[in-house]
């Protein structure tokens, strides 16, 4: 399968949309999905790319060691590593086909890095 690098312009920004959940590896999701030279479980983000004057949802799994502490939704991050897999398949004789993400781990950005707070 094709792994394509993904290129992102300077202006190119991403804002976490929801909290990681699990990827599993079967459909009775009873064993969890894991990086294959790793062993790390998956988790899917869904991150808001924008770029110019767009912008758009996309799911981008990342190995658990990838993410960084405190995230919530709205922190600006940037994908480290990131590739896209075309994948298509035909299932009860209807094709679907898509694109998947995938990033090495997520940065935060700016003044999101988590404060400690004194007690």
């Amino acid at each position: 399968m094709a792994r394509i690098r993904v290129g992102l312009l300077p202006t190119a920004s991403f804002m976490v949309g929801n909290l990681p959940v699990p990827k599993y590896a079967d459909a009775e999701k009873t064993q969890f999905a894991v990086d294959r030279e790793t062993g790390a479980k998956l988790f899917v983000i869904t991150l808001f790319f924008m770029e110019d004057d767009r912008a758009e949802a996309m799911k981008i799994t990342v190995p658990e060691t990838g993410l960084p502490n405190g995230l919530k939704p709205g922190m600006p991050v940037m994908p480290v590593e990131l590739f896209a897999t075309p994948w298509a398949r035909i299932f009860n004789g209807s094709l679907s086909d898509g694109i998947a993400y995938r990033a090495e781990r997520l940065d935060l950005v700016g003044a999101a890095a988590p404060s400690s707070d004194a007690a």
